[in-house]
């Protein structure tokens, strides 16, 4: 994976191709030997131009989009991170981290209203947005030491307030378990739960993420983005064409026009590699580096937010939910509901706040107002009970 997330690697592979056409040729007959060399370079010489063509582009790109934050050393290699707003405020600064392995720019909408009142930070995480892949393997243990190092080689100063969202959720809660001193409030936004994973129905969704992820990575070594077309499959269900619309609309055109930085084969092989931990035996394996369980926050504030337990609309889209009937069904909300909220076991000082009716998973973008109040409530600590 280290190679493949280089751009530069499609290259490699048309040089692969050629050779493996022109080493097969010494096993047919004499007659069939300049054929089959002609057929890989051929082959070869597509790939190499198709591969020139999207390095070219990506690096047209960058030139034209280049990085608003600053690129923090981290020892051969770079991650990216965008700083905004007063330190003198008196509130604590704010660190935002998106769904998905999604860089920071997906939670941009949040960062533009509190940098003007607080510190707002946004992280790229390692082969998302401006910042390098990194080394691998990707994982959430990794990503959590790095995430905190980048925040001290930045020069940013905590407590902080750590809001995290689905996977993002879940590094936060990392970050918070490995350093509590840099914690004043740890926010879970329908945060992944791991025991899901574990003990829930194997789901496709997740095989598909992963899937779609290598295949993602080696189609963008040659130029052909995975991402948009999976995102014109996933509009056909109208639940999930809504949540793209809403994230779409309130993340506004200035994140549209960021995406094209994220074009690279890193942002998939990097995906690929952290993906890895979402299935039992990938839990298993980084159980006692990534799960955090009851008390292990200790006493540090943490608000729990997300849909109600009964509520959970994007359950019932789930292939697994709808079959083997009702009971089946009504299983999974049970379970699906009763593994979020054992992050409230992880402290002795955690909170619920329920995100408004028919709220999704996805509310930190269909609800994007009501969640601004929640995080307005989380920096000032006044808790609206109303």
């Amino acid at each position: 994976m280290t190679l493949l997330s280089h751009d530069c690697a499609g290259l490699v592979i048309a040089a692969a191709v050629t050779a493996f056409f022109w080493a097969l040729s010494w096993a047919v007959p004499e007659d069939l030997r300049m054929g089959l060399k002609a057929l890989g370079c051929g082959v070869g010489l597509i790939l190499a131009v198709a591969s020139l063509r999207h390095i070219w582009n990506l690096a047209k790109v960058r030139r034209q989009v280049p990085p608003p934050g600053q690129m923090v050393d981290m020892g051969g290699y770079s991650i990216h991170l965008l700083a905004e707003g007063c330190t003198h405020s008196g509130s604590p600064a704010v660190v935002w981290f998106a769904g998905g392995h999604a860089g920071g720019f997906a939670m941009h909408h949040l960062h533009r209203a509190f940098r003007s009142h607080t510190r707002s930070i946004l992280i790229d995480r390692p082969g998302t947005g401006w910042s390098d892949a990194g080394p691998f393997p990707r994982t959430t243990a990794r990503e959590a030491e790095e995430m905190v190092l980048a925040l001290e080689r930045a020069g940013e100063k905590g407590p902080f307030v750590l809001a995290g969202h689905s996977f993002g959720g879940l590094l936060v809660a990392n970050m918070a378990r490995r350093r509590p001193d840099l914690v004043h409030t740890v926010v879970l936004m329908d945060p992944t739960p791991l025991e899901t994973i574990v003990f829930g129905p194997r789901l496709s969704a997740l095989t598909e993420m992963r899937r779609s992820a290598w295949l993602g990575g080696f189609m963008q070594l040659f130029g052909l983005n995975m991402a948009i077309r999976a995102e014109a499959k996933a509009r056909q269900i109208p639940a999930y064409a809504k949540a793209m619309d809403a994230a779409r609309t309130v993340l506004g055109p200035e994140v549209a026009a960021v995406r094209a930085v994220e074009f690279n084969a890193a942002a998939f092989f990097t995906q690929a590699s952290i993906y890895s931990e979402l299935c039992p035996e990938g839990v298993a394996a980084v159980a006692w580096d990534t799960v955090v369980y009851d008390r292990d926050l200790g006493d540090l504030p943490v608000w729990l937010v997300g849909p109600r337990d009964d509520n959970d609309s994007d359950i019932a889209l789930l292939p697994e939910a709808q079959q083997g009937g009702d009971t089946n069904a009504k299983r999974m909300f049970r379970f699906f509901a009763a593994t979020r909220e054992r992050y409230l076991a992880t402290s002795t000082r955690s909170q619920r706040v329920v995100a408004p009716a028919g709220s999704g998973h996805n509310f930190i973008y269909e609800e994007a107002d009501w969640t601004i109040g929640v995080m307005r409530e989380v920096i000032t600590g006044r808790r609206n009970t109303q």
